[in-house]
């Protein structure tokens, strides 16, 4: 099968030159136990792959990337009696144990051997399925999505009704996890009040999408990107901010007489934290999903945090359990009250996954999904 392969890592673009991605055809071996193999249908490229690709998350290479996607399942391994054949199902870049502390403590985001085989670049398990002339391709976040197939394990899918479009589907498993999760689960928003979003990309977007259905009474959205802040405004956003502005976020905090309730930070950079921390209320929350560098500090006073009674707090994968979140959201998607296909901006093949990098690295695109 064919998979877009990155062999080295840190890659600069203009990445359409560089080409750190290369089309190659692997061997992709059967299932193993707790697997399934799944016909790759769709899948999403999201700064989670680029930060593989610039060395800002290290992964080890080769790797075969992609990790929010949609798919049939074509096979099933030993064990696996709960799907069947022909069903469509959303990858989830997680796999979570269901045993350890996190999981039993219904946190399956933070699956402790989750964490440590998409560190290793393995299944859950700890298989490798991939191999290139009879060498090791690791798995990137046990999904490995850019490609035609997929080996995952049985607790990296989630089964959808089949009337799903494989296009949107794929979105469920990353851009509208985290960003809706993040306002419904870890910031926990509350009719009527006051929410930022910094960083409007399929993330954030989705979080603004998720905030408008969690009857938000005021949304703020910050990107310095006109076009992104335009889309969200058409999306029902309050207000759309430019952070460059001078004064912006003196500004926010007059127009939220004080500060916003909750400040969800989607952007993936240490400004952008910055910036969600200033506007945020005294007793207000900070939420924070946006994977900055791990080289990356924030310099905080202390004393903001006891005096003024503030949170900040972490959200990943929107501290979402998948398998009771990705049916919900879908439902809602299906009620119009999620429009997640408003996010899916531009549409592609496996040949053109470079540039596609490029078009995400410059923000020229919300969503760009690759069709197999």
């Amino acid at each position: 099968m064919r998979a877009a392969v990155l062999n080295e890592s840190p890659v600069n673009a203009p990445y359409a030159k560089t080409r750190p991605l290369s089309i190659e055809t692997l061997d992709l071996k059967d299932p193993g136990r707790g697997e399934i193999l799944v016909r790759v249908k769709a899948a999403g490229l999201c700064h989670s792959d680029l930060s593989v690709v610039n060395g800002a998350r290290p992964r080890p290479v080769p790797m075969a990337l992609g990790h929010e996607a949609s798919g049939v399942v074509e096979a099933l391994g030993e064990g696996v009696d709960d799907l069947e054949v022909g069903d469509h199902v959303v990858m989830v870049f997680v796999p979570s144990c269901g045993h350890c502390l996190p999981c039993a403590e219904g946190r399956p985001a933070l699956c402790e051997p989750g964490a440590a085989t998409n560190g290793a670049g393995t299944l859950l398990g700890g298989a490798i399925r991939l191999t290139y002339r009879g060498e090791p391709v690791h798995h990137h976040l046990g999904v490995s999505a850019f490609a035609e197939a997929a080996v995952v394990s049985r607790n990296s899918v989630v089964k959808v009704d089949k009337d799903l479009p494989f296009e949107h589907a794929a979105l469920f498993g990353c851009a509208v996890l985290t960003g809706v999760g993040a306002v419904v689960n870890t910031a926990g928003v509350r009719a009527g009040q006051r929410v930022a979003v910094i960083g409007l990309g399929g993330v954030g977007l989705a979080a603004l999408l998720g905030a408008r259905a969690s009857g938000a009474g005021q949304i703020i959205a910050v990107d310095p990107i006109e076009e992104k802040r335009a889309l969200a405004l058409e999306l029902g956003a309050s207000e759309a901010i430019d952070p460059r502005e001078d004064g912006a976020d003196a500004k926010i905090k007059a127009m939220t007489s004080g500060g916003v309730d909750a400040a969800i930070e989607l952007a993936g950079s240490v400004p952008a934290l910055d910036f969600a921390y200033r506007i945020t209320r005294r007793g207000g929350l900070t939420v924070t999903g946006g994977l900055a560098a791990p080289t990356e500090r924030l310099a905080l006073a202390p004393v903001t945090l006891v005096g003024e009674e503030r949170t900040l707090k972490g959200s990943y994968i929107g501290s979402c359990i998948p398998s009771r979140d990705i049916p919900r959201y879908v439902a809602l998607f299906k009620a119009g009250l999620l429009p997640v296909d408003r996010l899916l901006t531009s549409r592609g093949s496996l040949d053109g996954i470079n540039e596609a990098l490029d078009a995400l690295v410059e923000g020229r695109t919300v969503r760009h999904v690759i069709e197999m």
